[in-house]
């Protein structure tokens, strides 16, 4: 017989759930544009709509490894996000500006 998780987590020690909830958290801070539509609740279909694009373009973007800045804008944008683009050294991070006016 299956248990849901709740049953599962509180059966677990608190460092265990600590532990998994920073796992939860490190795999939600990474992800491809594909599964971050979905976790947005986004279809395809419906973000190539707000994109004034077709969903065969959209499927074309999100399995592209190079693109326009102002394209990658765009998709995150649409789901109504802001795009932000940083440079990290071992010194701090450095947020770059000058893509900023792009596609406005």
């Amino acid at each position: 017989m299956s248990k849901n998780f709740s049953q599962l987590k509180s059966k677990m020690s608190v460092e265990a759930q600590k532990k998994a909830s920073l796992k939860t958290q490190e795999m939600l801070n990474v992800m491809p544009l594909q599964e971050l539509r979905q976790a947005r609740h986004f279809s395809q279909q419906g973000l190539a709509e707000l994109l004034s694009t077709k969903q065969a373009n959209l499927s074309r973007i999100e399995r592209r490894t190079d693109m326009y800045i102002s394209t990658l804008r765009s998709y995150i944008e649409a789901m109504g996000g802001e795009l932000d683009i940083i440079a990290r050294f071992p010194e701090g991070e450095v947020h770059i500006n000058q893509f900023n006016d792009i596609g406005e």
